[in-house]
């Protein structure tokens, strides 16, 4: 047998690890163990209601613990199939993208549109009903995401409770976190003679004003400004198109 320090770890290896877990197999008796449909059920139905590891036990003839390693080694799997191309941040070849197509639309140096949702959460646990809950009374959890023209979500915070407003999730949020540690890749662009070396975010009215967001006119006065806020509200909408997705 080879030793361990022999053998090397490759990123595929985990992939096959959870797909295994979804092959059909027997037992020592020879009979048929859960089966692919079960399982993925099992973990689809958790996924997409919210509920309970012991909530799918009549529907798919499931334990509460089986149920609940479906849907670990489920999301685990899709996370090693596709985390390389949808949770990361933009490579610099994705970023050149980002940056023409903005510049194309009339945005240069953008890279995004930034905004938050909430999602209801209907199991929230009693005693956290109020510090998740706002207006309606119901309990939700918000997400703060970046998207692209074409959807893709490249950045996600989802975890701060529904009280709070896309200010305060901007204070815990890591979306600029390489720009505080000093990784920020080189951006260079022009505007009105002025050039520019930090890329920015379009967003709505509620974030600061600061050099990465670039907001509408809230009362836009002539032509010129009247001009700017369409042409940014209807570019912004691309990441509620995101969330319209979702």
């Amino acid at each position: 047998m080879a030793s361990s320090s022999h053998y090397h770890y490759h990123k595929d290896d985990d992939a096959e690890f959870e797909s295994m877990y979804f092959q059909p197999r027997e037992d020592a008796a020879g009979r048929s163990s859960l089966s692919l449909l079960q399982k993925c059920t099992a973990a689809i139905r958790q996924l997409a209601y919210g509920s309970g590891a012991d909530t799918v036990d009549e529907y798919v003839r499931l334990g509460e613990t089986t149920a609940r390693k479906c849907l670990h080694h489920f999301t685990a799997g899709i996370i090693h199939l596709f985390g390389d191309q949808y949770l990361r941040r933009p490579t610099p070849e994705d970023l050149e993208r980002l940056l023409y197509i903005g510049e194309q639309r009339g945005f240069p140096g953008m890279v995004g549109s930034i905004d938050c949702m909430h999602w209801e959460w209907k199991n929230c646990p009693a005693a956290w009903k109020g510090m998740y809950s706002r207006g309606t009374g119901k309990p939700t959890i918000v997400l703060e995401a970046v998207a692209s023209y074409d959807l893709w979500i490249w950045h996600a915070f989802f975890r701060a409770p529904g009280t709070m407003n896309d200010l305060n999730i901007l204070d815990r949020s890591p979306v600029f976190d390489e720009i505080i540690n000093g990784n920020v890749p080189e951006v260079n662009f022009h505007v009105n003679g002025r050039e520019y070396h930090l890329a920015y975010y379009l967003a709505d009215g509620i974030y600061p004003k600061w050099a990465t967001f670039i907001q509408s006119i809230r009362l836009p006065q002539g032509q010129k400004h009247c001009l700017f806020a369409k042409h940014q509200e209807a570019v912004r909408k691309d990441v509620e198109r995101a969330f319209g997705v979702l």
